[in-house]
Order: C-alpha cells, then sequence, then structure tokens
C-alpha cells in the first residue's frame, strides 16, 4: 500500500504522546536541548539504550574517551524510545574493512531488527567487503539506493551523518553533504525492495515508527560520539 505524505503524517502524530521530555530513568537519553535536540548519548551514558529485544546493553560495547565503541562482532543496540519524524546527528568513525549501519523505523516484530528497518551504510569504503557496488558503500540505502563516492574520510577520521525522516520522505548525508533522498512506500521503493533480498519480509520499511538501532554483528572496530536527535 502506497501511503501518502498526509497519511504518513496522520499515523506518526497518532502515535505521539503529548508533553516534554523529562527525567526519570533516562539520563542521557531524556535530556533536552535547546532548539528541541535531544542526546542520545553524550559520552557518559548508555540510558538510552538496549540490546535487541532484550532490557540491556550487549556485552562488547563500551566508553572510550567519550566514545561509544566496540572492537569485535557484538549484539545490535537499539534506542530504548521509538521515533517517527526525525533528524537524527552523530558522527562515526570506522576501523580498517570495517561494516556497520545505523537503522531507523525498526521494530522487533522479526528476528533482526534490519528485516524491518532501512539502513544508512557504515564502510570503510576502500577495504570493506561490501564496496563493490555502490549500492552498499557508506552513506547508501542499504542494497536499495546507492550513495556516490567522494564524501567519506579516511578510516581512523570522524565522519559526520544526518538522517532526515519527515512522513515517506528519507534523507540520507553524510559530512555535510546530501547523498540521497527517497520517498518510503513509492513505486520506486516498490520495486526496489522487490527486487532485492528484503522482499522476504513483508513489514519491511513500512512502520512509520521505530526503533534506531546500531549495528554490532560484523567484526571490526567502530566508534560513535555525540548522538542526538530531534522529532519533527
Amino acid at each position: 500500500m502506497h501511503l501518502s505524505r498526509r497519511d504518513w503524517h496522520v499515523l506518526v502524530v497518532g502515535g505521539l504522546v503529548a508533553g516534554p521530555l523529562t527525567g526519570g530513568g533516562g539520563g542521557a537519553g531524556r535530556s533536552q536541548a535547546a532548539g528541541g535536540w535531544r542526546m542520545l548519548f553524550d559520552g557518559s551514558s548508555l540510558d538510552a539504550w538496549r540490546g535487541f529485544k532484550t532490557d540491556t546493553v550487549p556485552a562488547g560495547w563500551r566508553i572510550v574517551d567519550g566514545a561509544l565503541s566496540k572492537d569485535s562482532e557484538v549484539g545490535d543496540l537499539v534506542s530504548r524510545d521509538q521515533f517517527g519524524d526525525f533528524e537524527l546527528e552523530l558522527e562515526w568513525r570506522i576501523g580498517e574493512a570495517g561494516n556497520s549501519g545505523i537503522f531507523y523505523r525498526g521494530t522487533e516484530e522479526y528476528t533482526r531488527i534490519h528485516w524491518s528497518a532501512p539502513e544508512y551504510q557504515l564502510l570503510d569504503d576502500i577495504k570493506g567487503a561490501d564496496n563493490k557496488t555502490r549500492l552498499t558503500c557508506a552513506g547508501a540505502a542499504y542494497a536499495l539506493y546507492p550513495s556516490p563516492a567522494g564524501h567519506l574520510k579516511s578510516v581512523g577520521e570522524w565522519n559526520h551523518t544526518r538522517i532526515l525522516a519527515r512522513g515517506a520522505h528519507v534523507e540520507h548525508w553524510l559530512n555535510s553533504a546530501k547523498l540521497l533522498e527517497f520517498e518510503l512506500g513509492s513505486a520506486d521503493w516498490n520495486a526496489k525492495v522487490a527486487a532485492s533480498k528484503f522482499n522476504k519480509w513483508p513489514n519491511f520499511g513500512k512502520s512509520p515508527r521505530g526503533h534506531l538501532a546500531l549495528q554490532g554483528d560484523h567484526a571490526g572496530a567502530l566508534a560513535f560520539r555525540t548522538i542526538r536527535i530531534r522529532e519533527l
């Protein structure tokens, strides 16, 4: 079913609970900043995160020098809260041959979050195994929409990512450059999903609201810092 932007807006607003974000067990994840920004990771707390289908943070994720880091294959991190229309910003640094991703509007209906959630790909484009096509290089909407080359920083340097999701409209940004945009539920989106591995899961990319997730189930070093979001 194709949803118009108005339909998506109505669905998302219908799921929101009005009221300010306040303290009470949220730590960094419940802090409210100027301009409506909310910190999901401020370098000191993982209160805003948990594992997929579990209430605890998977072993292997740790805070080192103000960065959320891992060195090996670990479980995915999932936001405790769900988001519909949002602007997400964060910085990330990946190790040699590294591979990861940022998922959004994910659900826990399937065994893996990437079976429901679109993915912003994180990759070492030089040595990462997924570098054979721009469909799976850094910044791509994984396996669906390619990212242009030339915007990724060298391995070991910090990259800045921005994801904008407003209704059916989604944008991927990398280091101040807009890489791509697409419309969820459009004829183009549906055709790309149908031709991809995601056609096995009927609800892939269909939730107007869901969890964010940071992929951990690939080997290699990965770090995040200054993760913040504002709802639109």
